[in-house]
């Protein structure tokens, strides 16, 4: 089969379309092949080996333990091992898999659910990993209210898009902040006010909140929690600004340590895979309370391409790549 694949660490422009063998499928697991793939800024993070604490973490010193890159999967079953029982052959499922830069990838069952027939593969492949950091911002890390006010840092990309609809699906007031090309995407997801942060700051103006969700940004803690009500929840999903070691996260483990010495909870996500949100977010689709918005698509062939594009933050939603 083709597979995108590297064996080291190296820029996304070092990858390189091979020939390897298909997965070998194991009693718990399920062989997928591979109708479209998600790009996160995670791929990018596991192709570099940075920061340096990814490496530390057990993703492999020196080279990548995975040698074909990708995560977020939708596609059809091929085959299952004798053991799984939830899926056969001809299934339309999402989910989360290894290697999913490749015409076939080895899932387990239980990180797989059926595809919403109401969206497409592309679209189904655009949410597992985003719509999980949404998800678990919002509901473990912050418990979100439905009447509560949330600010949404980073709203038009590939988790804010579903954070504000999310947010919007559990009742709350939700404002988004974003680039002046993405305010109307923000705004058509059901965003209740958008706030272009290239004409004004959110914590200069009156309106506090009792929920800021902050995707990816460079902010200081001070300054998010100006706007932040005094008894109010930060929660930091990740940054694409720092060192080659940290990469931000020395910011999530400050608003950490400080939590507890200040009225407001400050809050650091690490979000994971689950069966449980994996059924939840599939019923959302189906019930049209969540869409998943795909900004461009890319084949095989342009998985460097793909995860420059997104590096360079002008994706409206979310980008992936099609088999």
């Amino acid at each position: 089969m083709k597979a995108m694949v590297r064996d080291t660490y190296r820029p996304p422009d070092g990858l390189e379309l091979k020939e390897i063998d298909k997965p070998v499928v194991g009693d718990d697991d399920v062989l997928v092949r591979v109708q479209a793939a998600g790009v996160d800024q995670g791929v990018w993070h596991l192709v570099t080996g940075l920061p340096y604490l990814l490496r530390i973490a057990g993703f492999g010193l020196r080279r990548p333990k995975n040698r074909v890159p990708g995560l977020d999967v939708a596609g059809r079953v091929e085959a299952v091992g004798r053991n799984v029982i939830r899926f056969q052959a001809g299934d339309e499922v999402f989910g989360t898999c290894e290697g999913s830069y490749a015409e076939y990838a080895r899932a387990r069952q239980d990180k797989l659910a059926p595809k919403p027939a109401n969206v497409t593969f592309e679209q189904a492949a655009a949410v597992p990993t985003s719509a999980f950091a949404a998800l678990q911002g919002l509901r473990r890390a912050a418990k979100v209210q439905a009447g509560q006010k949330v600010l949404v840092i980073g709203a038009g990309g590939g988790v804010g898009t579903f954070a504000v609809q999310l947010a919007k699906a559990f009742g709350a007031d939700v404002t988004g902040v974003c680039s002046t090309k993405k305010t109307d995407l923000v705004r058509s997801i059901g965003a209740d006010d958008v706030i272009d942060y290239t004409r004004e700051d959110f914590a200069d103006l009156p309106r506090r909140y009792d929920l800021i969700l902050d995707i990816a940004g460079g902010r200081s803690l001070s300054h998010l929690r100006r706007a932040l009500d005094p008894r109010g929840t930060l929660v930091i999903v990740g940054s694409e600004r720092g060192g080659r070691w940290a990469q931000g996260v020395d910011r999530a483990l400050r608003a950490a340590m400080l939590s507890p010495f200040v009225s407001q909870k400050l809050r650091m996500l690490v979000s994971t895979e689950n069966e449980e949100d994996l059924q939840l977010l599939g019923k959302l689709i189906e019930g049209g309370k969540i869409t998943p918005v795909v900004d461009r698509t890319f084949s095989l062939s342009e998985v460097p391409e793909a995860i420059e594009y997104l590096r360079g933050g002008h994706a409206c939603g979310k980008v992936v790549i099609t088999v």
